[in-house]
């Protein structure tokens, strides 16, 4: 089983950008992107059910960023706008096979499967 992230890049302020996160070998229940910036610890960004009933976005990213899913597909996205300079991070893809409920989706401990990592830089 493989979460593979992509999409990530150097874009200006004000710009956009999408992440997508593909499953390999399974589906799960629910997904996540979490974020580390330099020097700082790994935060929670959005997370989401795989059956879209139930969504959640960090503070500092609603109204800016949204996550969504593709059945078809079997992935994750990460719609990002507005970046700001605050921004630039490696953002992880997560998933569990757990349908978590809204209040535990910004646990780290609470996902099995990350990915590598997709860097976004926000130039000022």
């Amino acid at each position: 089983v493989q979460l593979q992230a992509s999409g990530g890049g150097l874009v200006q302020a004000g710009g956009s950008l999408r992440l997508s996160c593909a499953a390999s070998g399974r589906t799960f229940s629910t997904y996540a992107w979490f974020r580390q910036a330099p020097g700082k610890e790994r935060e929670f960004v959005a997370g989401m059910r795989w059956s879209g009933s139930t969504t959640r976005h960090a503070d500092s990213v609603k109204g800016r960023f949204t996550i969504s899913r593709d059945r078809a597909n079997n992935a994750a996205y990460l719609q990002m706008n507005s970046l700001k300079p605050e921004d630039t991070a490696v953002y992880y893809c997560t998933a569990t096979s757990r349908s978590l409920i809204w209040s535990s989706m910004d646990g780290q401990n609470a996902y099995d499967y990350w990915g590598r990592g997709t860097l976004v830089t926000v130039s000022s």
